[in-house]
């Protein structure tokens, strides 16, 4: 039947895409574990090996708010695959680098091809998914951000010690090749939406304020650079963003097309309750493997066992999502779920080596499937009223307050690790500094989804297929 055939061609775009976004999301995580090796390649500090996370953070911000407008201009498919081709190719050229510098000059072109192909592939998602799929096919290609940042550092680890850090780069290009066959193959061509002209001044603001407001949150995360220049880079960035955001009202053509935020689903998963959320919930990958290995004194591998518990969650919750808001609608998962998932954050802050590991690995595998359920209903309600001449730039914006999430994520938990310490008048991190920061996301995670009940009853319902009555 007709039906039966989209939904199938629905799931399959679905996957393919959502394969590209995990070769991506494993590339940025697995790079961590190679530092110290990649340094000895180098011959340099393997402090100064992190420029080569940084400027590829950078390059995403710099090129993330073109994906829309390439994306109508050119035609959605023909951008994924350029991006394809783009960051596959540069991460060969990561693989073979023979120098720093070569090195930091790849990572900036792999930014530009990651910057595109996450919008972009979800842009073509929207417009081959009916809404009755929606909730499956965003689903499918939400697991990949789960998923990627708890297993990627097992592979990177893995991959350097028994074969090569360059190979982390290299598997690469297979992978690459074979999204480009499934893509040209399975994905319909998108002709271009329009001809709209390019507002290069809407690019260089938005592009500078993202550049500097990511920058400086990652300074006040890393202790790149002093705390009160770090500040002010991130201040600079807002103060451009706040320019970028009269500039779009006041031109006919702008880059970013603002009106999406008009859309209430769209504005309260993206802007404000959305962010705290996805902020909050961002926070556990980062302070969970820190508090094994330094509360606890764990080996990598044995924290490893635990950050894995909570990937099981974040798989567990698939099966059921839904169901679950069929039964129970949007509204009501986010604020109920919602709040499970920030009381589970907050369970974290009594981790102590005392505590059974059973009863630990129940905590983090209960966190993770509601961590799991809240970012998929996030990310469908999210686009489930946008209309398809918005979808591109609704896609862009998404990504970009995703990403200022997730640094924020740690940015935010690194402040309130140094500031308990300092208080307590430490010198070093301690169990206690943990308990502050998991006790205060988990709040804000809770806190924020309580905000969902300003949600109508019946909000996403199309999407989701609940029925009040």
């Amino acid at each position: 039947m007709p039906g039966e055939s989209l939904n199938k061609q629905a799931r399959r775009i679905a996957l393919i895409v959502g394969g590209t976004f995990f070769m991506v999301l494993l590339d940025s995580a697995i790079i961590a574990t190679s530092l110290p090796r990649m340094a000895q390649t180098f011959d340099v500090k393997p402090v100064e090996l992190s420029i080569g996370i940084s400027i590829y953070l950078l390059s995403v911000a710099a090129f993330v708010p073109l994906a829309g407008w390439l994306s109508d201009r050119f035609g959605a498919r023909r951008i994924f695959l350029f991006s394809i081709v783009l960051f596959s190719l540069a991460s060969v050229a990561c693989g073979v680098a023979g120098n720093l510098w070569e090195f930091v000059l790849a990572r900036a072109v792999q930014g530009l091809g990651g910057a595109l192909m996450t919008p972009i592939g979800r842009v073509l998602v929207l417009n081959h998914a009916p809404k009755t799929e929606l909730v499956r096919a965003m689903s499918v290609i939400t697991w990949p951000a789960l998923t990627a940042p708890v297993i990627g550092p097992v592979i990177g680890g893995f991959i350097t010690t028994y074969f090569s850090w360059r190979w982390n780069f290299l598997i690469n290009l297979p992978l690459g090749l074979i999204a480009f066959i499934l893509v040209l193959r399975l994905i319909p061509s998108t002709p271009p939406v329009g001809r709209r002209a390019f507002d290069p001044k809407g690019f260089v603001l938005s592009a500078s304020a993202l550049i500097c407001l990511l920058l400086g949150l990652e300074s006040l995360a890393h202790q790149w650079i002093g705390w009160a220049p770090a500040g002010i880079l991130a201040a600079v960035g807002g103060l451009l963003g706040w320019v970028a955001i009269r500039h779009f009202h006041h031109v006919s053509q702008p880059l970013l097309n603002l009106r999406t935020f008009r859309i209430h689903t769209f504005a309260i998963t993206n802007i404000s309750a959305g962010t705290y959320v996805r902020m909050g919930i961002n926070a556990t990958p980062f302070l969970l493997p820190l508090l094994l290995q330094l509360g606890f004194g764990y080996t990598p591998v044995e924290a490893g066992s635990y950050v894995f518990v909570y990937f099981l969650g974040n798989l567990g919750m698939k099966t059921v999502t839904t169901a679950a808001l069929k039964c129970f609608g949007f509204r009501n998962v986010l604020v109920i779920n919602g709040v499970l998932c920030g009381v589970s954050i907050c369970a974290c802050a009594t981790f102590a080596p005392e505590i059974p590991k059973l009863v630990i690995m129940a905590i983090l595998f209960f966190a993770g499937l509601t961590r799991s359920m809240q970012y998929t209903a996030l990310n469908t309600l999210s686009f489930a009223d946008v209309p398809a001449a918005l979808r591109s730039s609704a896609s862009t914006l998404s990504s970009m307050l995703m990403q200022i999430a997730m640094v924020l994520a740690i940015a935010m938990s690194a402040i309130l690790l140094n500031v308990s310490r300092v208080l307590s008048q430490r010198d070093t991190l301690a169990l206690m500094d943990f308990s502050v920061a998991f006790a205060v996301m988990g709040l804000v995670v809770a806190g924020a989804s309580l905000a969902f009940l300003r949600l109508p009853k019946d909000a996403g319902a199309e999407v989701s297929g609940h029925d009040e009555m």
